[in-house]
């Protein structure tokens, strides 16, 4: 909020008037779970013509099978080449896929993703579909691999059996473990997308042509193992944003007509509706408390670590846990409007704003997979035809080379652990709104914060009251108290309240008009009264050496002061002191510890900013800023080198919030603007939110850099090895998915409480 008088809006608004620059659109990709595309992962959303046709509709499919960038790869070619279809946007989390056409049906759209192997299940526009469970497979084909592929070995060791005895055992392994790869690997090839399914099937089936039937088997075992493994580990990722929603109860109790209480489904209750919640149960709506009293538990919102104590008027959250009493509250937000829904939402597609580190990738994958690949053909090619070597042994190397090859480490490893980094700092009540943010966090090394309702609670009281002018001594109270009473700026509702405290009566104000940065003004029985800052004063030119002194002297003890004025002069000079919130000393010491310096910037004077950051240990504080200053003073740190954070909650600091490298929102619970536009929504007011996210932030960019080194350092092992002669299939194979596995488990590692 800025610190100075602004005009009335309603209260929600005026609560988190956060940053008003767009979302920004990044590029999306998709996250890898059973399996990594050997291609950059396309965006989440993609425009295959300028602009929708007039008649394009969207329909919306569940894709079962569509859970990580191959098949995402595989559907975006298909489609782009129907006619008709204009755009496709992809949400691997749900499995879900949009595309926006002008066909007359959705047949040929069903048809398309057929041919890919995949069931196409249409979902009702505007209505919730259940996510199915994922069918179980059968164990037996897999131990039957296992049998088979391990007999082979032990057959083709000992001589116990001749070699066409081998070859069937070896056959009965592979065609039971995997065929589904076979499958996957032959409608890759046939669309000219090398992934990993499509490498592995070539390396198997190179292995059989060349006579290595009991290796050809253990390795297409130990790639099955290795897949489900793989997607056992990506799921819990996953399984942490959508584990979010088991926080909601399916059903709550409503108020009926005939005044009789009944169970409903959260989904069909209204607006308005009277809900009642009991001790120990999870509120199921957002609403306000309109009976009772009690302790909530807001940690799945907030992330805080304490109750917080409730009654008539306070704001409750769905999926929130009521502790001691019985409250009853009205709805406020409807099931999938409420601030969890929202909140998973927002995690939801900030999954899809690609990271740098993954940008990267992918671009490194979409040419390092088809460069190694045409590197193999030439390993099992030259030695033989120009060097005079032995045809198996570097067709065999060659077989090694492609199993090594395969990118999936790499690709994997990003998105996975920005969807943990997500996850962990949706559970510690700071919802980062795309991978780029959460990535660069750890850049910021300067931080500027307002100080209204960000380092103060923002609910200042009136301290002092001092007549300027005799003649006025009666009204001035009343006179300031009803401007006063059409600003929600917390300055002026400590005056406002002043005066219903003392049961003071106001008069109506006509032509009200706020000033932007320095108070308001109004007509009171045909008299202009102006109520500002000393900023005001000045511009009126009204201000004198006397009048300063008195200023100086509150203005020194960090109190703010607004002055009523008439045509002819001051009246009466109000003063107003805010508290500090005891998390803001805490959090601008840790902040300091990470090495990060601290500036206040407000609309407050210099005095009273000071005064302030002195209490709380900021390294600077501007003061009498207006909301350009404050931007000035954000390009100004950019200048001297500087990678800059913003805190704020209001709309007049939105400038330095756009500028800033990551704006901060300041107590997003229960607000759409703030979960909508922030770059991190702080999902309550405790600032020490902001260090645990640059913590969180180092910690992510760090396992990203010793995931990508160990998925290279590992390749080049294995490559050198292969040429060497010395590395085997499965070996290849220990390598590649054991990596894959490695990193998928540290980047999870950011999940751990």
């Amino acid at each position: 909020m800025s610190d100075s008088l602004h005009s009335h809006k309603p209260a929600a608004e005026h609560e988190h008037s956060h940053k008003l620059k767009p979302v920004q659109k990044h590029d999306h990709g998709g996250h890898g779970d059973t399996c990594c595309s050997s291609k950059a992962a396309a965006p989440a959303l993609v425009k295959l013509s300028e602009s929708p046709t007039i008649g394009a509709r969207l329909s919306n499919f569940r894709i079962e099978a569509m859970d990580c960038p191959t098949e995402q790869a595989l559907i975006q070619n298909k489609l782009s080449k129907l006619t008709g279809v204009q755009q496709l946007e992809f949400n691997l989390i749900n499995r879900v896929l949009g595309v926006t056409h002008d066909l007359p049906g959705i047949e040929p759209i069903v048809e398309a993703i057929k041919s890919l192997g995949m069931q196409a299940e249409p979902m009702d526009q505007g209505a919730e579909t259940p996510t199915p469970a994922p069918r179980k497979k059968p164990w037996w084909p897999l131990a039957l691999s296992g049998v088979g592929a391990l007999l082979a070995e032990v057959i083709h060791f000992t001589g116990f059996a001749p070699n066409w005895v081998v070859a069937v055992i070896a056959l009965v392994s592979i065609l039971s473990g995997g065929l589904g790869t076979y499958k996957k690997g032959w409608i890759a090839l046939k669309n000219r997308n090398l992934n990993i399914n499509a490498l592995m099937s070539i390396a198997v089936t190179g292995a059989v042509l060349i006579g290595q039937w009991p290796e050809a088997a253990m390795v297409m075992f130990l790639f099955t193992v290795a897949e489900l493994i793989e997607a056992r580990s990506l799921d819990r990722a996953r399984n942490a944003i959508s584990g979010l929603m088991q926080m909601t109860p399916d059903t709550a109790t409503v108020l009926q007509a005939d005044g009789s209480w009944l169970e409903q489904d959260v989904k069909n209750i209204g607006l308005g509706a009277r809900v009642r919640v009991r001790p120990g149960e999870r509120i199921g709506l957002d609403g306000e408390v309109l009976s009772g009293r009690s302790t909530i538990d807001q940690a799945p919102i907030t992330g805080e670590s304490l109750p917080v104590e409730k009654t008539v008027g306070d704001k409750v959250f769905a999926g929130t846990i009521n502790q001691a009493g019985s409250l009853e509250y009205a709805v406020t937000a409807a099931a999938d409007n409420s601030t969890l829904a929202r909140i998973i939402l927002a995690v939801e597609q900030a999954q899809g704003a690609r990271a740098p580190t993954q940008r990267f990738v992918d671009s490194f994958s979409k040419i390092y997979t088809p460069a190694v690949f045409v590197l193999a053909l030439a390993v099992a090619v030259i030695p033989p035809l120009f060097m005079g070597e032995l045809w198996f042994d570097w067709i065999y190397r060659a077989l090694v080379l492609l199993v090594v090859a395969c990118p999936c480490a790499l690709v994997i490893s990003t998105p996975v652990t920005i969807v943990s980094g997500l996850a962990a700092a949706a559970r510690k009540g700071i919802l980062v709104k795309g991978g780029v943010y959460l990535e660069g966090g750890y850049k910021l090394d300067y931080l500027a914060l307002d100080k209204t309702g960000t380092i103060t609670h923002g609910k200042p009281v009136q301290t002092d009251y001092l007549s300027l002018d005799p003649t006025a001594d009666d009204s001035a109270p009343a006179i300031a108290a009803a401007l006063a009473g059409r600003s929600d700026h917390p300055v002026s509702l400590a005056i406002a309240k002043a005066a219903v405290d003392n049961q003071t009566a106001t008069p109506s104000v006509d032509n009200f008009e706020a000033l932007g940065g320095r108070g308001v003004r109004g007509e009171i029985n045909g008299q202009l009264y102006h109520l500002g800052n000393h900023r005001l004063v000045e511009d009126l030119g009204l201000c004198s050496p006397a009048l300063e002194e008195k200023l100086f002297a509150l203005e020194k003890q960090g109190k703010s002061v607004v002055l009523l004025l008439d045509s002819s002069g001051p009246l009466a000079l109000f003063a107003v002191a805010d508290t500090v919130k005891e998390s803001s000393r805490e959090a601008i010491r840790q902040l300091h510890d990470l090495g990060i310096k601290t500036l206040m910037l407000t609309g407050d004077n210099v005095h009273t900013a000071q005064a302030i950051a002195a209490q709380v240990g900021m390294d600077e504080a501007k003061g009498d800023l207006l909301p350009g200053d404050k931007l000035q003073a954000v390009e100004a740190l950019y200048a001297q080198g500087h990678r800059v954070g913003m805190v704020g909650d209001g709309i007049n600091d939105a400038p330095a919030l756009a500028r800033s490298e990551i704006g901060f929102a300041m107590a997003a619970a229960g607000t759409d603007t703030a979960i909508e536009t922030a770059d991190v929504a702080l999902m309550d007011d405790d600032l020490r939110k902001i260090p645990a996210f640059i913590r969180l932030s180092r910690q992510t960019s760090s396992i990203l850099k010793q995931n990508i080194a160990l998925a290279l350092v590992i390749k080049v092992i294995f490559l050198g090895a292969t040429f060497a002669g010395v590395a085997t299939m499965w070996m290849a194979v220990f390598a590649d998915m054991g990596v894959s596995l490695l990193v998928v488990f540290n980047g999870l590692r950011l999940l751990r409480k």
